[in-house]
Formats: C-alpha cells, structure tokens, sequence
C-alpha cells in the first residue's frame, strides 16, 4: 500500500463536502494535517482536543479515536461529561472509539503497511456512509507495548506526511498524541521532526524543526536506535 494513501483525499467533490475549516487549539489547520501533540496528562490532553472532536460532530464528520484498551470506558466518560451524546454518536457511525489491538497492534503486533491499509479503509467506509471527513487521534503509547523499535516507530511517522504533501486536496486530519512523561526525551525530539505541526502547551503551532520524510528516513537509515524504552 503506497503511503500517499494513509491520510487520503476527502472522496466527495459535493459542495456540502468541500473544505470547512477545521480548528485545532485556537488556529485553523491547513492541509498539513498531521499533527504531533504533547502533553503531561490527560486533562491537558481533553482540553485541547474536546473542542476538535465536537466541531467534528457538529460538521456531520467522523472521528476515529484510537485508546488504550484499558482506558477505554475513561475516554467514553470524558466524552459524555464535554456534553458528546456518546450512544448517539457510535450508533449512527460519527464515532468509532478503537482499542489499540483493532488498529495498530492487530495480530499483537505492529506492522506498518498493514495499519496504513486499515487506516484508508476505515476513511473508504466513512466516504461510502456520507462523511465528507474523518478525524483521527491516536493516543501513540501503543509503540511502547510492544517493544517497538523507535526507528520503526519514526519511519511510520515520517511516511505517513506524503499523503498531504502530494495533494492540494484537503486531508482528513490525525493527531498523534504523546504522553510526555512515557516516552524518553531523545524519542520526542525525532518525533517532532516528523510532524509538519505540533501541539505544545495547548497551542497548535507550524514546526520549525520538520524534516521532510524523503530526508529524514534517508537520515534514518543510517541510524540504529534500538527498541523504546518506557518511562516512569
């Protein structure tokens, strides 16, 4: 599966589905659509991404949220307390709340050209039920339950960008978010690289330290950094 395909084109050219702003952390994000947010915990993390999923609901558009397992019923309660009528909306398909093992850790492993399929599946379906988009979050502690070599975690990273940098079309947003206070500093660092935006202290900024993914995976190459280590 070629990775211009992970983040996809929106599939339907109708007025109702052209491009409607999308607002993330009090700025409007372009079509440069992958986005690395960190944060310290998980109230820093709701607070910034309610508004994103509600504005997706409110849009009639999807929002595909990848979790812990084991925290999965504290993401619907968050959900449902920010006033998201929960049942409403994973009954009608406006929400599907995944366990790490139904996307990136299937099989109890992960395999990257399988979960960039899954991933543009998931955005035919949602273009097949009449969602003119599909936001994305994916809480990325997955890559630390596995023993996930960090270079396989940043080629993941850094291939997915070329879906947005070979289309003018808009991009159905994902948001990869990290806990700070799990992942070492030197991992953090190359993540950033990979991301053409980031969320810092609640704000959604351009990075100036991106590397486009031609150049970075040719960096990383070069590079054996061995399996993540978990912090705390």
């Amino acid at each position: 599966m070629s990775s211009i395909d992970v983040l996809g084109r929106s599939r339907r050219k109708s007025p109702a589905a052209m491009p409607r702003p999308i607002h993330l952390c009090g700025s409007i994000l372009d079509r440069r659509a992958h986005v690395c947010a960190f944060f310290n915990n998980p109230d820093e993390k709701y607070q910034a991404l309610l508004p994103f999923l509600k504005e997706g609901f409110e849009l009639g558009q999807k929002n595909v949220l990848t979790v812990d397992p084991r925290l999965r019923n504290e993401h619907s309660e968050r959900l449902a307390s920010a006033g998201v009528a929960f049942k409403t909306v994973t009954q009608n398909g406006q929400l599907e709340l995944r366990d790490w093992s139904e996307t990136h850790l299937c099989g109890g492993n992960f395999d990257q050209h399988r979960t960039l399929a899954l991933l543009r599946q998931i955005m035919d379906n949602s273009a097949r039920q009449g969602f003119p988009l599909t936001r994305f979050v994916t809480d990325m502690e997955w890559a630390l339950e596995v023993g996930l070599d960090a270079n396989a975690l940043l080629e993941y990273e850094a291939t997915a960008n070329n879906a947005w940098m070979q289309s003018d079309d808009p991009v159905n947003p994902v948001i990869c978010t990290y806990d700070l206070t799990r992942f070492t500093a030197d991992v953090i660092v190359d993540v950033i690289r990979t991301h053409p935006m980031v969320i810092i202290g609640g704000l959604l900024r351009e990075n100036p330290f991106f590397v486009p993914p031609e150049e970075f995976l040719e960096e990383l190459r070069g590079r054996k950094l061995g399996p993540l280590e978990k912090v705390g």
